[in-house]
Parts: structure tokens; sequence; C-alpha cells
């Protein structure tokens, strides 16, 4: 895998595995994709902006994330937290709010490959092939892609 470049996976017919490898130790990393501070800075689309409402980080903890566009509009998302292990794994469930009822479990791995690299490893499973397939036709790789950009440039500095 290159540094830098997302791939998508459709591994079966409700899951997506997303990779990619950052120039960053693996601690920073896990630090940036966990820290309420750091989360406004990467998560979601450019064109947006996040507000962290709520982030009990701890298993059976909730967060609750909220993006904003330039025309005011919100979007609503939210999980409770699955597994959370120091070594760089964690589990959680995922909601659309426009969407409820199609919940998604989403685990993230932080590999270290070297002082200085990580790989990351997303597995998103769905409850059906359909929601799977939504996700993917409502821009799933484009807003996710732009941001693990977006987390690069803040944990590559």
């Amino acid at each position: 895998m290159d540094n830098g470049k997302t791939t998508f996976t459709k591994v079966s017919d409700n899951q997506v595995l997303m990779e990619r490898v950052f120039n960053a130790p693996r601690d920073a990393l896990f630090r940036a994709y966990t820290d309420p501070n750091q989360i406004p800075m990467w998560w979601g689309p450019r064109n947006m902006t996040t507000t962290v409402e709520k982030m009990d980080f701890r298993p059976g903890g909730m967060w609750r994330y909220v993006q904003h566009d330039g025309d005011g509009r919100e979007a609503g998302f939210h999980g409770v937290y699955q597994e959370i292990l120091t070594s760089g794994c964690m589990a959680s469930s995922f909601e659309y709010e426009d969407m409820p009822g199609h919940t998604q479990m989403v685990s993230a791995i932080f590999e270290e490959i070297d002082a200085t690299h990580t790989k990351l490893t997303s597995r998103t499973t769905f409850q059906t092939i359909e929601d799977r397939d939504a996700a993917l036709e409502s821009g799933m790789e484009a807003g996710a892609g732009d941001s693990l950009d977006r987390l690069a440039a803040l944990v590559e500095k």
C-alpha cells in the first residue's frame, strides 16, 4: 500500500475495508483519532466543519458529532464505543441521524510499521448489502478519503 493513498475494498456483502499508511507514529495517529480537541481538525469533508458534542471515550461511552456546511445545514452522527485498547485498536457503532436504524459497526486498527509509519485499517460492517451500497453511493469513499487526507495533514506535521 502506498503512503498517502486510501484504499477501499468490499470484503463481503456487508463490509468495506479502508486502509492507509500515515507518515506518523502510532501514538500520534491514535491520539488524533480519539482526542475530542483534534477530531474537528480532520473529521468530515473539507467543505464542512465538525463539532464534537459528546465523546465519552470508554467502552460503553457515547459519542456524537455534528457537521455544519456553509449554508447552515447540519448532519448528526452518533454511536457507542464497544472496545478500546490502548495498544491501538477500537470499535464503535456509527449511525447517521438522518437514517435512523441503519447502524454500522466500525473497527479501527493502528498498526505500527516502524517508528514513523502507521497503517490504519478500518472495517465497516453494515446490517445489509443494501445499507453498504447506499453508503457507498452517498459518497462514503470521497468523504472518508477527504477526512483521512485531513488527518494525514494534521499528524504528519
